[in-house]
């Protein structure tokens, strides 16, 4: 059984529908305080921080092998009076962990769940449809996008170096905006009223792509169309897009590209 860590936003419904139209359940966990979108009858698993050692024990009891973690996820608040006798020795670590980061954490909830026999897989690996070819999907390129592309790399090899964001925002070969913990919606909304430019977004340098692989989709598109940009670019095999073909309609409706960069 896979055991689907289930945060907020489109993807995790996605992936659940995907499971279910191939026969395979899956355990539906989520956060008590972030509770998915995911509907329907599931098997599901609620737990917080507080009782991660005994959700992990619940997962293995109910034969899971596999765990999948996909959608927003947001640092809840921490009540020492809940913490239970199997999440206690843990709690150094996780701590330990957060101070890291986002990086940090993910990656040891990932040697959490190994430890406990589960292996952990990345939401492309449940539905691979999710990372596009290389090539431009929509629209036309035009000739300084490889400029804007060249600055773009280089703030998000800075950015990543700090643990912060994945997109930046690209203008006449300058950076213009920047992706923080607000995330993808926000860096496009704070554009205001300015027009051209692009919406460059990819992991950072060793992102752990099974746990935090980039992701726009519809949503993404009206936002670059509403601040006037003239295209998106995501790093090829880096970056997933839910609702591809509704996506590019929408860009390319209003003009704008969508490159699927090398």
């Amino acid at each position: 059984m896979l055991a689907l860590i289930a945060g907020q936003g489109g993807l995790p419904p996605h992936l659940a529908r995907v499971l279910a139209e191939r026969g395979e359940v899956p355990l539906v966990c989520e956060i008590e305080q972030f509770p998915s979108a995911i509907a329907g009858d599931f098997p599901r698993l609620t737990f917080r921080l507080e009782t991660l050692g005994q959700a992990l024990a619940t997962m293995v009891d109910m034969g899971v092998t596999q765990v999948c973690m996909a959608g927003a996820m947001r640092r809840p608040e921490i009540d020492p009076a809940l913490i239970d006798p199997l999440t206690a020795p843990l709690v150094p670590r996780l701590v330990a962990a957060m101070a890291l980061g986002d990086d940090g954490t993910l990656r040891e909830f990932i040697s959490l769940f190994e430890e406990h026999g589960l292996s952990v897989i990345g939401a492309h690996q449940i539905d691979p449809t999710l990372v596009p070819p290389v090539g431009v999907l929509c629209g036309t390129v035009p000739e300084e996008a490889e400029a804007d592309i060249a600055a773009a790399r280089e703030a998000l090899a800075r950015m990543g170096a700090a643990d912060l964001g994945q997109a930046v925002i690209v203008r006449g070969g300058r950076v213009v905006a920047q992706e923080d913990d607000s995330g993808t919606a926000a860096l496009v909304a704070g554009l205001g009223g300015a027009s051209g430019g692009l919406l460059y977004k990819a992991p950072k340098p060793g992102q752990e792509l099974r746990a935090d692989m980039p992701l726009i989709g519809l949503e993404t598109a009206r936002q670059a169309v509403q601040a006037g940009l003239s295209g998106i670019v995501i790093q090829a095999g880096g970056v997933m897009v839910l609702d591809r073909e509704a996506t590019i309609s929408a860009l390319d409706a209003a003009g704008l590209f969508l490159w699927v960069h090398p």
